[in-house]
């Protein structure tokens, strides 16, 4: 069987779960250590997948990388070896997906895996996938389309092998760390996987809303994997609500949608697949076709450039500008966020990087002024460099689809530019100038945009990731040509429906009150057809030109935004001095010399109680409310840990009526992750509560143990895996055996209000914030 025989010509049917076979044989072990201690039970579970008609089986290895292996003293290769012989041995007209989970260690900013570490995790895994005869990759049931990016740049960097990718969301329609449906279309899009979709967390008749953003917005072949509905556990056994049935009815609906390759997830077994495979015979295939959005994307928020008007912030740029120079020279990170920030505040929606000033190592400097700026902001961003080193590297380590600024109509700028723009998915500014400059008429720019055009397509580039920049010259020296932009600029938006951006400010260089220039050429640009203007967004006036252009061009619906934003005169704040919005924001250099002064005449609990705590409060309400997203959040949390460390510093012997309960955490006996419950530690502690942090596959009598020692009253466990639903319930069981009064959180991925009633636990939080506010209505001991 060829995988270009099948992709977007008929329905692929995929196997299902392997976890929920494996616990049929009520075997409680790590799955990938079966492929050396049972191969025979993988061998019969993948035998029944392809008689049930499987098109595709995976292999055993969701988590056959080295970082959770490491305890059991056995490399990831020899696991991956056996895995792909076992399904080698009962292959018929079939192919095998070396099945890919992610690490189980949160990547910067969120964790302390950096991005180049995650990249050599799974580089062992493609590698060893593909030595040992994979037909293609799996990435599967991801939550952080950072580490997935990496996973997909090893295995385009280091094999030949296709690479299908799918990300797991909850009931916000969200990732765990933020990311929506058209934001990972984006992201995985540019980067040329060969197919897309969801997996896990929901049943299918959870995910119809879902299914539709795939099939509006793809254009590349969608899988859908779905769980068997929600898990409970009763009498030892996990057991999902929704039979093959109804199963295969709530699939049925998503093929009928437009989707072309369809599997189980957790739950499923043969019987699913099996009832799959007849009912695919039945409905008719809807090949995948391109839908032409022009997006850009920061892991969180996705725009189509296309549509509607979105201004670029210009002041990242050293250019004639001093102190952003010296801090550029510096590495002062916090002089470069905070000019994101207000561009943000501002209008801003993409924010232009440039890192230029001769003498420095700029390719460092823009990586780290991109993860520092994406700590705190979520608006995409441009990468604008000369360098073509800076622009492979701030694309690598840039979490989204960003604008590159910029490629022009030399062959030498194309030769060097667009082989980057197709390994990493980008959209890019494209100049119309050519080796003899900048044309005088616009018949020779639209030539150049027209020779950009095609060659960017023979590299595989669309033109909807073009943008055009026909060049704004200063009107103080070449006037006469300033006509010739307007003029190319309306006749390519209304003859090709161009993307289109302009420098706006630089037709007044030179001359006097350039703001009255500015806003009169920008409203100009607008009304040729300029969708997305590069701006100083700290001129009022060029906001306020924008927002009224909105409204006139009927597209700011009802005038909406418009009205929100001038209905009422807004109290004028200092915001950047305060340090509720550094804690907010996340400047911890600003956070800790605030403190400090404030500290000098302030009480240190009046601080707590009515700046942090409130402070806190604020930013986890923005978070529940989807304002703000994981990485923002966690930076707040540690910016706020500052400022506990200085009233520490100020008053070690703080009174101690004011700390509140100890809590206990651990990941329980046999599971390897603990992503979230690292997330509820960071948070918790800045409430102020002393956590006890136990670790991951953490066993019961350790628990107990440290519970006597510590005299905690409180105790959280987590789990992510079904097969260690188990320990989680003998766990809470042994801790009531021994202690009466323990309060027990539990939560986790595959973890349930239900199934929290049913083992005798306190309180099921679903996250960080759920497990807070059940604390905050406990009495402190």
């Amino acid at each position: 069987m060829n995988l270009s025989n099948l992709l977007n010509k008929k329905f692929i049917l995929f196997d299902g779960a392997m976890g929920s076979m494996i616990q049929k044989e009520n075997i409680n072990t790590l799955p990938e250590l079966l492929n050396l201690e049972n191969p025979h039970l993988i061998r019969s579970i993948h035998k029944k997948y392809i008689e049930a008609g499987a098109d595709i089986i995976t292999t055993n290895t969701f988590g056959a990388n080295n970082h959770k292996l490491k305890k059991y003293n056995v490399d990831s290769d020899l696991i991956i070896k056996n895995a792909i012989e076992i399904a080698k041995s009962v292959q018929k007209n079939n192919l095998i997906a070396l099945d890919i989970g992610p690490i189980g260690r949160m990547i910067e900013p969120m964790g302390k895996m950096t991005f180049d570490e995650s990249y050599e995790f799974f580089k062992k895994q493609v590698i060893a996938g593909e030595k040992y005869g994979a037909d293609l990759i799996l990435f599967e049931t991801f939550s952080d389309i950072y580490e997935l990016k990496s996973g997909i740049l090893s295995a385009k960097e280091n094999t030949k092998l296709p690479i299908f990718a799918t990300m797991t969301f909850s009931d916000d329609k969200r990732t765990f760390t933020g990311t929506d449906i058209k934001t990972m279309i984006s992201v995985l899009e540019g980067l040329n996987v060969n197919a897309l979709g969801i997996n896990c967390s929901l049943g299918p008749d959870k995910m119809e809303s879902l299914v539709d953003k795939l099939v509006k917005y793809s254009s590349t072949p969608i899988i859908v994997q779905a769980n068997a509905g929600l898990p409970d556990y009763q009498n030892g056994n996990t057991i999902y609500n929704i039979n093959s049935n109804e199963y295969n009815e709530h699939t049925k609906k998503l093929m009928n949608k437009g989707i072309q390759i369809i599997g189980g997830c957790c739950g499923t077994t043969d019987e699913y697949i099996r009832k799959l495979n007849n009912s695919r015979k039945q409905i008719p295939f809807k090949p995948v076709f391109d839908k032409n959005y022009s997006f850009i994307s920061s892991y969180s928020k996705t725009y189509d450039v296309s549509k509607n008007i979105h201004i670029i912030g210009e002041r990242i740029n050293p250019t004639g500008k001093k102190k952003l120079r010296q801090a550029i020279i510096e590495e002062n990170m916090e002089y470069i966020t905070n000019l994101a920030l207000k561009q943000k505040e501002e209008g801003a929606e993409i924010l232009d990087v440039n890192m230029g000033v001769p003498k420095i190592d700029e390719n460092k400097l823009m990586i780290k002024s991109i993860k520092e700026i994406q700590k705190l902001i979520d608006i995409p961003l441009q990468i604008d460099s000369t360098n073509i080193e800076v622009i492979d590297n701030g694309l690598r380590y840039y979490n989204g689809k960003a604008i590159i600024n910029s490629v022009n109509g030399k062959k030498n700028s194309m030769e060097e530019i667009f082989p980057v723009i197709k390994k990493y998915g980008a959209m890019v500014i494209c100049l119309t100038l050519n080796e003899d400059g900048i044309p005088e008429t616009m018949e020779k720019r639209l030539q150049i945009a027209k020779n950009i055009e095609n060659t960017a397509l023979k590299y595989g580039i669309s033109k909807k990731d073009l943008i055009f920049d026909f060049l704004v010259l200063a009107v103080s020296a070449q006037q006469n040509e300033l006509y010739n932009t307007l003029s190319t600029l309306s006749y390519v938006k209304n003859t090709y429906n161009y993307n289109t951006t302009l420098g706006v400010s630089n037709v007044s260089f030179g001359l006097p009150n350039r703001k009255i220039l500015n806003r009169t050429f920008l409203a100009m640009a607008l009304q040729a057809g300029l969708n997305l203007p590069i701006i100083n967004t700290s001129s009022q006036d060029m906001i306020d030109t924008i927002n009224s252009y909105k409204v006139l061009a009927n597209i700011d619906k009802d005038c909406k935004k418009y009205i929100s934003i001038y209905s009422e005169q807004k109290e004028e704040e200092i915001k950047n001095e305060t340090l509720e919005y550094c804690i907010e924001n996340g400047l911890k250099e600003k956070t800790k010399i605030i403190t400090i002064e404030k500290l000098k005449n302030t009480d240190p609990l009046e601080i707590i109680n009515n700046i942090l705590i409130p402070t806190l409060n604020k930013v986890g309400d923005k978070y529940e409310k989807e304002i703000i997203f994981l990485p923002q959040l966690i930076q707040s949390a540690e910016t706020a840990k500052i400022v506990f460390k200085e009233i520490k510093n100020k008053l070690p012997d703080l009174d101690s009526s004011n700390k509140k309960d100890k809590i206990i955490l651990a990941t329980v006996e046999g599971d390897i992750h603990d992503i979230g419950k690292n997330i509820v530690k960071v948070i918790l502690e800045n409430y102020g509560y002393e956590i006890i942090d136990l670790g991951k596959d953490v066993v019961c009598n350790k628990i107990i143990d440290k519970i006597q020692d510590s005299k905690a009253k409180i105790v959280g466990l987590s789990a992510l895996m079904t097969t260690t639903l188990i320990n989680m319930e003998n766990t809470v069981k042994e801790i009531r055996k021994k202690f009466d009064d323990i309060k027990i959180i539990i939560g986790g991925a595959v973890v349930t209000k239900t199934f929290a009633n049913s083992i005798g636990a306190d309180f099921y939080a679903k996250d960080a914030r759920e497990a807070l506010k059940y604390l905050e209505k406990l009495p402190l001991n």
